[in-house]
Order: structure tokens, then C-alpha cells, then sequence
């Protein structure tokens, strides 16, 4: 089960443009299927379908469709630590 801080903090990084599923899943253990499912159980119907529809095709949000040179998910000055 999630803290309520890793939970906000997963959201934040769905949200983010640059963070992709794959670091989500690295420090939390969940799928992109995962993650849709929290973000639709948390989040308001019209919300969760602005989000959807910003992410899906994003290619900042999966390693795989990411161009050549962009190694990294979070500029360092963004970064937040993880609760624990």
C-alpha cells in the first residue's frame, strides 16, 4: 500500500512532461497500467482525460520513444526527495 506522500508524489510525476513510466516504475514498482489506474482513481473524471490525453503519444514519457541524448527523466534543480 502507498503512503499518501508517494501517492502525490507519483501523480506529480505522471504530470511531469519529462519524467517517464519507467522511473515511476523504478522507484515505486509500478506499470504505466499502474499508474493510469491510480491517476484514474484519484483524480477528477475531466482531469484524468486532460492528462491522458497529454501524455498519451508523448514521447518524454517512454525511454524506448525518447530521441538520442536525453538521459535523464528531471532537470537536478527539480528534483524532490522520496519520502520514506
Amino acid at each position: 500500500m502507498l503512503s499518501v506522500q508517494d501517492t502525490s508524489r507519483i501523480i506529480e510525476m505522471a504530470w511531469e512532461d519529462r519524467t517517464p513510466f519507467e522511473a515511476i516504475e523504478h522507484l515505486y514498482g509500478l506499470n504505466e497500467s499502474a499508474v493510469i489506474k491510480l491517476m484514474r482513481c484519484s483524480m477528477k473524471p475531466g482531469s484524468f482525460k486532460l492528462w491522458r490525453a497529454r501524455v498519451t503519444g508523448r514521447k518524454t514519457k517512454h525511454l524506448k520513444l525518447r530521441p538520442e541524448g536525453i538521459d535523464r527523466g528531471y532537470c537536478p534543480t527539480q528534483y524532490k526527495p522520496r519520502s520514506k
